[in-house]
Order: C-alpha cells, then sequence, then structure tokens
C-alpha cells in the first residue's frame, strides 16, 4: 500500500512547520505514511499519498495539519469505483483542491 496515489496535486492538506511540536502523531495515525520526521519535525514525504481521511488533523493538538475530510481524492476515488467512471476530484479550477 505504500505506493497507492489517488489522483496527483489535488489534496487538500496543509502543513504549518512552525506549529509543529515534533510528537510523531501524525505519522503513527497516518494510513499511506504521507508524514515522515526530519530535524525534530513532522514533514510531508508526497501529499499525493493522501487519501484526506483526517487522521492527521484530528489528532494534531497543534493544528499544525489541516485537510478537508472526505473531498477530492478520497472522494473521487470512492466515487470512481462505484460509477466506473473516472476519478476526478470534481473542480472546475484546479486552484481548489
Amino acid at each position: 500500500m505504500d505506493n497507492q496515489k489517488y489522483l496527483r496535486n489535488v489534496s487538500t492538506l496543509a502543513y504549518d512547520a512552525s506549529k509543529c511540536i515534533g510528537c510523531r502523531v501524525c505519522i503513527d495515525v497516518c494510513p499511506h505514511n504521507v508524514f515522515r520526521m526530519e530535524k525534530k519535525k513532522a514533514e510531508i514525504i508526497d501529499r499525493d499519498k493522501c487519501m484526506e481521511c483526517g487522521a492527521c488533523t484530528t489528532n494534531c493538538i497543534t493544528g499544525a495539519l489541516q485537510v478537508n475530510k472526505g473531498v477530492g481524492c478520497a472522494t473521487a476515488v470512492i466515487y470512481s469505483f462505484f460509477s466506473g467512471g473516472e476519478a476526478t476530484c470534481g473542480c472546475s479550477d484546479t486552484s481548489c483542491c
């Protein structure tokens, strides 16, 4: 599952390194290994692996991580699976994702 990617450049994952205290919770709860520790702070390895489940945001006690749960990639992949269509984030403007 480590190589699983969804849609490129549509994840709503946002990270503010200045708020990170290096607790490693995001690393522990992320099901797709989006994060790693670098110089005592979390770092995003690959934003395109994010399925926007919200586990990191829910568990980040400092608010360093934000993601719009259930939009973009995760919703697109689920919808395309059931509809048999192409996976898209549903945005007409690429800046919204």
